[in-house]
């Protein structure tokens, strides 16, 4: 059962990939395959710096560093919650009153999508004031994030309440 979910899951996140990027999978099927020992490797290094962007986003919105936290969001990112899907300004309108004050990340996923790219998956447990009034929350979020000119970029990001 968790097998054919996770396959759900995968087919329902590449096709919105193509939804969402045009050109990524062509791009990824022209890629230059790597050896199997180094795909590993590079699987964990990527892995790694998918996760600490992650990371380096949720701790500016601890900081109330917006500047951070836009720099890290590409232009035409693409982030749904309950109230549905947004683009790039109205998630930063929306965050403008939204502040964390701790949070963890438990059960990391990972998948590769392409060389600079992949998607994470896990569930955070967070506090913090949103519009004045303080929360605390777990939420279970999916973020896909690459590499475009040498610098990350969270391209797409989704969250679902906890139950």
């Amino acid at each position: 059962m968790k097998k054919a979910l996770a396959a759900v899951f995968t087919v329902f996140t590449v096709t919105l990939c193509v939804l969402l990027r045009g050109g990524l999978i062509a791009s990824i099927a022209a890629s230059v395959p790597i050896a199997p020992a180094r795909a590993e490797a590079a699987d964990d290094s990527l892995e790694q710096q998918i996760v600490a962007k992650e990371r380096e986003g949720l701790d500016a919105l601890k900081a109330g560093d917006l500047t951070l936290f836009g720099n890290l969001t590409a232009d035409d990112a693409v982030f749904v919650d309950s109230r549905g899907p947004a683009g790039k300004a109205q998630v930063m309108s929306n965050v403008a009153g939204f502040r964390i004050t701790e949070y963890t990340m438990a059960d990391v996923k990972y998948l590769r999508i392409s060389r600079d790219s992949g998607l994470i998956s896990y569930k955070i447990t967070e506090k913090g004031v949103s519009h004045g009034k303080e929360f605390a929350a777990q939420v279970y979020v999916s973020s896909i994030w690459a590499k475009r000119g040498g610098k990350w970029a969270c391209l797409f990001s989704q969250e679902t309440e906890a139950r």
